[in-house]
């Protein structure tokens, strides 16, 4: 069976290929690379390592092998790929060098206690920290959040990698940013070794291999509407976010890690603001078949919370851009669950 993410992981590399290079004969470390990020990043790593005939290596760290198998035979079992198991904050290290570690573990959807997310992150980030100093890593990369500014000020449309909000300290999402934070400075603590470290401010996403059933509006609807609807908004409906395809996402991610400067931090994500009652709105009514919205929130005087990146610094320093946009996007993703998991939507 033909690749279904053929046309995505070519636009990848068309924009990519000039950075392959210095993975030529080398191994990249990977954490996190079973989850929505670590997917993207091996298809288009093997994509790239088969075509460019690169003779690379990827060692992905995972917690369930034999599940990620299952998942996603095809990548797994890739001769280039190896799968030890372990905890990101206790794994044993592999054996010889890597050039490349880039430390992606900690989906915000599956941490299951405020305890467990710092634990994972920042004990994480030690160990992962550590091992790339044992493996005479040359690059790191680390995919940090947009949660680390805190809550957006409703006047502020994008917020800018000096933003310098605070999180709210009893808000459900501020131990995931807090931990963020701390994570962050251990990775700037350790462009005192030998490694570049550079930092991607990841925002929100859409794309194959995303989880449709935690709490992430635009799976959450997807779904919905994969299933006929209604689509069911559970708040009001005013808060905004922008959505950032996962094509788009791996290109930015690999071209941070091959040409950011060390101690950088790039926010990663689209600019294009929308409503979560018009993404609903949008879902409902341009993709086939239409099916009904219920907006089960009532409607506050308080305009919604942003969750919006600027890009500029990615856009000016890096020439990255937003090549996919939001109709695309959900056209590609819905299409994806329906060749490839017809049941499970």
């Amino acid at each position: 069976m033909a690749n279904p993410l053929a046309d995505d992981l070519d636009h990848i590399l068309e924009h990519t290929e000039g950075l392959w290079e210095e993975l030529r004969g080398n191994r990249i470390f990977l954490t996190g690379g079973t989850g929505f990020f670590g997917c993207w990043l091996l298809e288009s790593f093997l994509w790239a390592n088969e075509r460019l005939h690169l003779g690379a290596a990827a060692t992905v760290l995972t917690r369930d092998p034999a599940s990620f198998r299952a998942k996603a035979a095809h990548l797994a079992e890739n001769r280039a790929v190896t799968l030890p198991g372990g905890d990101v904050r206790s794994f044993a290290y592999p054996d010889g060098g890597f050039s490349h570690v880039i430390h992606a573990a900690t989906d915000s959807a599956i941490v299951p206690s405020a305890t467990e997310i710092t634990s994972t992150i920042v004990e994480g980030t030690e160990h992962v920290l550590a091992f790339a100093d044992h493996a005479n890593c040359g690059k790191f990369l680390f995919t940090s959040s947009g949660a680390v500014y805190g809550m957006q000020p409703p006047e502020m449309s994008h917020m800018c990698e000096d933003s310098g909000g605070w999180p709210a300290p009893l808000h459900p999402s501020t131990p995931y940013g807090e931990a963020k934070r701390v994570a962050e400075a251990k990775c700037q603590a350790a462009q005192a070794a030998d490694f570049e470290t550079k930092i991607a401010r990841c925002f929100a996403f859409v794309g194959p291999y995303m989880n449709l059933n935690v709490h992430f509006a635009i799976g959450n609807f997807l779904r919905d509407q994969m299933r006929g609807g209604p689509i069911i908004v559970k708040g009001d409906g005013r808060a905004v976010r922008s959505y950032l395809y996962a094509s788009d996402l791996a290109i930015w991610l690999w071209t941070i890690l091959f040409r950011g400067p060390s101690g950088r931090a790039y926010n990663v994500g689209s600019e294009d603001a929308i409503s979560i009652g018009e993404l609903a709105r949008f879902i409902g009514s341009h993709v086939d078949p239409a099916v009904d919205v219920r907006i089960d929130g009532s409607p506050s005087s308080a305009s919604g919370p942003r969750y919006v990146p600027s890009t500029e610094r990615a856009r000016g320093e890096l020439a990255l851009e937003q090549w996919v946009g939001l109709e695309e996007a959900v056209r590609k993703t819905r299409r994806w669950f329906v060749l490839t998991q017809p049941e499970g939507t």
